[in-house]
């Protein structure tokens, strides 16, 4: 880099990656409707900032019955039923990748563990090396393993040789909705309802996430 671009900027650079067009895959698993609301508010900030959004949700693998004896999980899938199922095409087509699941004692729920563990043919070819990636995640409490689930999706995706861009406190509304430096968790009370106010922490991460894919995708170009 010259010594003028260095103070004014590369400005032929910059407009490369501004004209770089992402595609975001927003993935999801949602039993009672939390992650879903995530996963849209994340599509409309990928949106926002240019990106071709894909919403997903990750296959039930619970057994009816189970979905039967809850009428806010059973509302829940039929209000969805639309909603495309994720399958590794998907994957291979996105350049990002933000994901919204439930915490789970700590970890990922089982659903979301299965579907990873059949990225294999796809990480052995390197078609998920260098994706974008970010995560978001909801529990019953403010100490529910919310952190914990997100690093622990993340190691997936260290493995891939994905580039995670986590929200990091890199805006202030990341102060005023929890402060996770991972990405956005959030508190759901005993009726369903959000506790904390992250639909702005969302839209920030998502439009992050866009932002670096776009900066990477233009880079790998050159």
């Amino acid at each position: 880099m010259g010594f003028l671009d260095k103070i004014f900027g590369n400005t032929a650079k910059t407009e490369r990656i501004e004209m770089t067009n992402v595609k975001l895959a927003v993935i999801y698993y949602s039993s009672t409707g939390t992650n879903h609301t995530l996963a849209n508010w994340a599509a409309d900030g990928g949106r926002e900032e240019g990106a071709e959004v894909r919403v997903l949700k990750i296959p039930e693998l619970a057994p009816q019955s189970a979905i039967d004896s809850n009428p806010v999980w059973k509302a829940h899938v039929e209000a969805t039923k639309h909603i495309p199922t994720v399958t590794l095409d998907d994957l291979d087509w996105a350049d990002a990748i933000i994901f919204s699941i439930p915490t789970r004692f700590g970890n990922m729920p089982g659903q979301v563990k299965q579907f990873l563990d059949t990225t294999g043919g796809l990480w052995f070819q390197g078609k998920l090396a260098n994706k974008v990636v970010s995560a978001m995640t909801s529990a019953q409490n403010s100490h529910g393993g919310q952190e914990q689930t997100i690093l622990s999706l993340y190691t997936s995706m260290y493995h891939w040789g994905a580039i995670v861009a986590a929200p990091g406190y890199t805006d202030p509304v990341i102060f005023s909705s929890g402060g996770n430096p991972y990405g956005t968790s959030v508190t759901v009370d005993q009726s369903g309802k959000m506790v904390e106010d992250v639909e702005k922490s969302v839209m920030h991460q998502a439009k992050r996430t866009v932002t670096v894919a776009r900066a990477i995708k233009a880079g790998l170009a050159n």
